[in-house]
């Protein structure tokens, strides 16, 4: 079975709000994904540093 691209992990949820971390199988780097209502937005995840979160492929739990 071939691996999925993106693994979805929801991290907060709420009335009409909903945030999650998105990781890309392939790079590592982590999205933050934000729907609040009827409006979303989706943004590469960013440390202290401002350079994008990567996690490990070792890491990546599918």
């Amino acid at each position: 079975m071939a691996r999925k691209r993106f693994i979805w992990e929801k991290a907060q949820n709420g009335l009409m709000k909903e945030v999650s971390v998105i990781i890309d199988t392939e790079t590592g780097v982590n999205y933050l994904f934000v729907v609040h209502g009827y409006a979303g937005g989706l943004t590469p995840l960013l440390d202290k540093n401002g350079k994008p979160v990567i996690t490990p492929p070792n890491e990546i739990i599918d």
